[in-house]
């Protein structure tokens, strides 16, 4: 697990100097802590070229946490003739069998790395090597046979990569952090991306805050040849795909590929732990993994004093019951103790709430171990969010009744906005507010932060002007198509697996947990899974007002009776109740002071009527004014 820099440049007054190469790499120290490799290359010096013009010279930087071959695996790496030269930053679980396969075409290995695998298959398969990878990845692969540089980005964005084509050269990082150390580097802000962020509190691939530097997609690799770039999809998934299969045969398909899923990612030559909320999913992760294991696996939760909050009892419960050696950690976080943490390490602005104790658990958890297991993707894989349901019940509702008149019904909108969290009357009327629309605007409203109308009503005429000619929604409603004429529920899975999961999940988990050296592991994200999984049919995830079914009915005894039938608390902090205590005066000085920046983009007075709505209790628009609080931070920070 590393950070990773470097660029390719034509124009020897654009090129990358040592010093520069330097400091982008030092930026990224917290992903790499360990050791350090710097490669460069001036155009006159490309010796190997086939193409007589352009001649580029090339920079790679790496930084590395050391995980796996603790003494050889160094990078900048190259293969046996120098040709092929790799920076990389991730996991690639199935190296091994890889390595087998190579060594038996006639590669010679100077490693035990998963690195020098990647720079055999892409000397024998070039651009189609990516598909053969198992794991996380971010990768940039110089070649000089081909006078190219070569960029590719694991299939669930686990691995961030950011880029830029500017003055005939191409510059990388695995965060903007990085690249904005390069003297003359643009960087204005993007008014389409600010109204993207509004509506999903990320801001989505391909797009980042500044205009001109792009998050590399998913799935996806990019050339950069002759001065220019381009990026295809080396993921290529059938998402209309149904098949017909038994629960039976479900079942056990399901431990085979949950099993190996957990078994590869156990392989560490460092202290491996795993998080441990008490859900389902992390739950059944960690018991499958203590199954392989010989001595207690070590486990870590993270507690609040607000009960509505505080889900460690239940890890508690199931490490007592798979016998782990656990620890729970409390912080009594009020809010100023965080938001500029996160502020400066996410680099632009980000606003999922979880990024709070994602950030506290990831920091407690470095204490004791450098890599850990999560349960992300169980939710997206097998129907656990609560929106799936109301997916499928207001699609049931609109085809019995009229009622599309509800979303304007006075009575919807007299009902009370309650600030507790899980208040039935507050998902009635949110629930309510959406029947009447098609299914991916209903869907749309129920997931984002500002609609279209609030924002709207938000942004200055200034900045209106400014902002490009498309729908935020159209980010979604691609990803939602790929599913086809497939039920509500896939079609809203499908859509959160190539947008939300890798946006904002895999965002917020690299990002918290490389800020403190410490490699998150997924093991439900193992592609294979995740493919198999999303072409299941939805009776087998979901039952009544029940979700995640398949799992139930594989793993029912693996886990105590109470973990299946709790109720789904999710990952969040009080940040209501933070917004009318500790978080008050922050919040009134940066939104409503007369320095704010954000009054640029937005009218005064539409900020103060949400803030007074939440503070005198009329109404939580907690999750509104993060977003809004976190955007102002950031532009403070540049």
């Amino acid at each position: 697990m590393c950070g990773i820099a470097g660029g390719v440049w034509s124009i020897e007054s654009e090129g990358l100097s040592r010093a520069v190469l330097e400091r982008m790499t030092d930026a990224l120290v917290h992903r790499g802590p360990d050791a350090e490799g710097h490669w460069l290359q001036p155009p006159s010096a490309n010796d190997l070229k086939r193409n007589a013009e352009p001649s580029f010279g090339v920079a790679l930087g790496f930084r590395r946490l050391a995980i796996i071959d603790l003494a050889t695996g160094n990078q900048p790496m190259d293969n046996e003739d120098g040709s092929v030269r790799i920076v990389f930053n991730g996991e690639i679980y199935n190296y091994q069998d890889l390595r087998h396969r190579l060594e038996g075409s006639g590669h010679t290995f100077r490693t035990h790395t998963d690195t020098e695998t990647i720079v055999h298959l892409y000397e024998d398969l070039g651009l189609d090597c990516f598909e053969h990878l198992n794991g996380m990845f971010a990768i940039a692969i110089w070649d000089s046979l081909r006078n190219r540089l070569v960029l590719a980005r694991d299939r669930l964005g686990k691995k961030p990569l950011y880029y830029t084509v500017q003055n005939g050269r191409l510059l990388f990082a695995s965060e903007l952090k990085s690249l904005l150390q390069v003297p003359g580097i643009q960087k204005q802000m993007d008014p389409g991306a600010v109204d993207l962020y509004l509506t999903y509190q990320y801001i989505p691939h391909p797009h980042s805050i500044y205009q001109g530097i792009h998050k590399l997609p998913p799935g996806h690799f990019a050339v950069f040849e002759n001065g220019q770039v381009k990026v295809e999809s080396f993921w290529k998934v059938d998402w209309s795909k149904e098949i017909s299969i038994d629960q039976a045969t479900a079942s056990q398909k399901l431990k085979e590929l949950l099993l190996d899923s957990v078994r590869i990612r156990l392989r560490s030559d460092v202290p491996l732990g795993a998080f441990l909320s008490g859900g389902i999913d992390s739950s059944l992760v960690v018991a499958i993994a203590q199954q392989q294991l010989q001595t207690p696996i070590r486990t870590f939760s993270i507690g609040f004093s607000e009960s509505d909050f505080d889900e460690t009892r239940y890890a508690k419960m199931v490490a007592d019951h798979v016998g782990t050696k656990h620890e729970r950690f409390e912080v009594n976080a009020s809010g100023m103790d965080i938001v500029d943490r996160l502020v400066d390490q996410y680099d632009e602005p980000f606003s999922d709430s979880s990024a709070v104790p994602t950030w506290y658990l990831c920091e407690l958890t470095r204490q004791h171990v450098t890599v850990a297991l999560s349960g992300d993707g169980g939710d997206e894989l097998f129907g656990g969010y609560e929106r799936y349901r109301a997916l499928e019940w207001s699609g049931r509702l609109q085809s019995w009744l009229p009622v599309s008149w509800l979303n304007q019904s006075w009575l919807i909108k007299r009902l009370p906005d309650s600030n507790a969290r899980r208040s039935l009357l507050r998902r009635v009327r949110r629930f309510c507010e959406a029947l009447g629309q098609p299914p991916v605007e209903r869907y749309m409203n129920w997931i984002q932060i500002f609609g279209e109308a609030s924002r709207l009503d938000l942004y200055q005429e200034s900045f209106i002007q400014q902002l490009p000619d498309r729908n935020p929604v159209d980010f979604l409603r691609s990803a939602w198509n790929k599913a086809g004429k497939r039920d509500l529920l896939s079609c809203a899975s499908v859509a959160d697996l190539q947008t939300y999961m890798p946006c904002d999940l895999m965002t917020k988990v690299d990002i918290a947990s490389m800020a403190h050296s410490l490699e998150a592991r997924q093991p439900m994200l193992d592609y294979r899974l995740v493919e198999w999984a999303a072409s299941l049919p939805s009776h087998l995830k979901l039952k009544g007002t029940r979700g995640k079914k398949l799992l139930m009915d594989t793993y029912q005894d693996l886990l105590p009776n109470e973990i299946w039938h709790r109720p789904k608390m999710g990952f969040g902090v009080p940040i209501a109740k933070w917004f009318r205590t500790s978080l008050r005066d922050r919040t009134m000085d940066a939104l409503l002071g007369a320095d704010a920046r954000c009054h640029a983009i937005f009218r005064p007075e539409a900020i103060r009527a949400l803030v007074e709505e939440h503070m005198s209790g009329k109404g939580n628009q907690a999750y509104r004014l993060w977003n809004l609080l976190m955007l102002e931070l950031w532009m403070r920070k540049v």
